[in-house]
C-alpha cells in the first residue's frame, strides 16, 4: 500500500507536539501510514452509513461531524485525504467536500493525539528525537 499523505504536513503535526524534541523522517512516515489506515477505515464505515441512508455520497454527518471548519485551518491537505477516503470504498461513491474536510479534521486530531503520546514516549526513553518506534509503541500500548 502506498502512502497517499505527504510527510511534510504530518511532520508539522508531530513538531507542534514535540516541544524541543527533534522528529525523525521515520516517525513522520510511520504516522502518515497509520493516519492513512485509520482514514480508510473511517471512510469505509461512513460508506456503510451512507448506504443505509440510501446515498452514494459521503457527507460530514456520515463521519459523525455536524459542524464544519475551514479547510485552511487544517495542516492536512484535503486532496490526499480524499484519496485516502477512497482507498477501501467502491468507486461508485462520491465524497462531498464537507466530508473531506471533516475527515481531514478527524485525522488531524488523531495525529495530534498520537504525536503528543510519541513525544512523551521519546522523553521517557531519554531521547531528544521522536522516532518511528515511538509511534509504533503508542499503537502497541493503546490499540
Amino acid at each position: 500500500m502506498s502512502v497517499e499523505l505527504p510527510f511534510a504536513p504530518v511532520d508539522s503535526i508531530i513538531r507542534r507536539n514535540a516541544g524541543d524534541l527533534r522528529v525523525s523522517a521515520g516517525a513522520a512516515e510511520e504516522l502518515a501510514r497509520r493516519i492513512q489506515l485509520h482514514g480508510a477505515a473511517l471512510a469505509k464505515d461512513a460508506a456503510e452509513v451512507a448506504t443505509a441512508d440510501g446515498r452514494k455520497t459521503l457527507m460530514a454527518s456520515d463521519f459523525g461531524v455536524e459542524a464544519s471548519i475551514d479547510k485552511d485551518e487544517l495542516e492536512l491537505p484535503v486532496a490526499p485525504v480524499d484519496r485516502i477516503a477512497r482507498l477501501d470504498i467502491d468507486d461508485s461513491y462520491r465524497v462531498a467536500m464537507d466530508a473531506r474536510v471533516a475527515l481531514a479534521d478527524i485525522l488531524e486530531d488523531y495525529a495530534d493525539n498520537v504525536a503528543a503520546a510519541a513525544a512523551t514516549l521519546a522523553r521517557h526513553a531519554d531521547r531528544r528525537t521522536i522516532k518511528a518506534e515511538d509511534i509504533e509503541t503508542y499503537f502497541a500500548l493503546f490499540e
